[in-house]
């Protein structure tokens, strides 16, 4: 076949594969030379480390933050982002030879960060069960963050894995609206997939928080909407709760925009203005949020027992994280900041 834009760049290329269980996805098989990530000091989020075992993510969360990332490959960052998916075949190989190595402080490692580990092709490719064993087998902490419901195929393993390391275990799910979450993660499972997933987590004996990302003006972020999805959290068994407002990096603007033109053509000029200063919303909008979701979590008692030392300042980069959850270093989070 004729190469792909940025094949020149995809370093260790296997083969190219497509099946047709992934109609329109192709696979780009990699050898990577390196598993771990080292997250730079400078970042807001709280943990030093992260693993990857995909770039590019069949979700097609239309908002996803990582989706500049795909253009360091050349390809776009809108549909080749959803379709264009490489694959680290040898991932848990190399991450157990690095995890082995006598200068490995087995500092926290988190999943979850950039592409989503358990997106439809790990049920292809098999690969998070020897990641999740190298890191329990060396004794290094870890968190996971899906919204796949593919994790329940591995819910012995992290059950046994935890008796050896600190576990975090988080779902990420902003919305309830099954319409809504068609057109915004057109393949991600279903909210109510979702619940059942935190219910399955916690029925296994694993904590799991729940990350409510990314809250959108005008569209996820009613109060009447958020105290429906934390009292539906709260009986789905959830330990915590953390959330998020919309983040829009270059990439991931474009192509946000592009569907915000299609489909809500009336907010563009809302969200023009709230986004007129860069990434992150207008400040006084994410305190206007941060205030409305922590009036909600109170009201369900989830932020009764929360460390002072945790609590972000509303509107500020920053990170708190709620009662009932894992210790800072272990609730998987998301490189991005407002999270409150």
């Amino acid at each position: 076949m004729t190469a792909l834009p940025g094949m020149g760049r995809m370093a260790g290329l296997v083969r190219t594969v497509r099946t047709p269980e992934f109609a329109g996805v192709t696979f780009h098989e990699v050898n990577a030379k390196s598993a771990l990530n080292h997250i730079a000091g400078t970042s807001p989020v709280p943990f030093p480390w992260s693993v990857n075992p995909y770039r590019g993510c069949t979700h097609g969360c239309v908002y996803c933050f990582a989706r500049g990332t795909h253009s360091y490959l050349e390809f776009d960052t809108g549909h080749d982002f959803d379709t264009q998916i490489v694959v680290k075949i040898n991932v848990a190989d190399v991450l157990r030879r690095e995890l082995g190595r006598r200068s490995w402080q087995r500092e926290h490692v988190a999943m979850g960060t950039n592409t989503d580990p358990y997106q439809r092709a790990e049920g292809r490719y098999r690969l998070m069960p020897g990641v999740i064993k190298a890191l329990a087998d060396s004794g290094t902490p870890f968190s996971i963050l899906t919204k796949g419901t593919v994790l329940s195929r591995d819910l012995p393993l992290l059950t046994s894995a935890q008796r050896q390391v600190p576990v975090g275990m988080g779902v990420s799910l902003a919305l309830l609206d099954p319409d809504l979450q068609a057109l915004l993660e057109p393949g991600t499972p279903s909210p109510r997939a979702r619940l059942d997933l935190v219910r399955r987590i916690t029925a296994a004996g694993l904590p799991c928080g729940v990350l409510i990302a990314p809250l959108l003006p005008h569209l996820t972020d009613g109060e009447d909407q958020l105290r429906q999805l934390v009292g539906e959290l709260v009986e789905a068994g959830v330990t915590g709760v953390s959330a998020i407002a919309l983040h829009l990096r270059p990439g991931a603007r474009e192509w946000f925009f592009g569907w915000l033109r299609r489909t809500r053509p009336d907010l563009v000029a809302v969200y023009e203005r709230l986004y007129a200063r860069g990434s992150n919303a207008a400040p006084e909008y994410r305190r206007l949020l941060s205030e409305r979701f922590r009036a909600v979590r109170s009201e369900f008692g989830l932020d009764a027992a929360d460390p002072p030392s945790n609590r972000g300042v509303p509107g500020e980069t920053g990170a708190s994280f709620p009662a009932g959850s894992l210790p800072r270093q272990h609730v998987p989070a998301v490189e991005q900041e407002t999270l409150f």
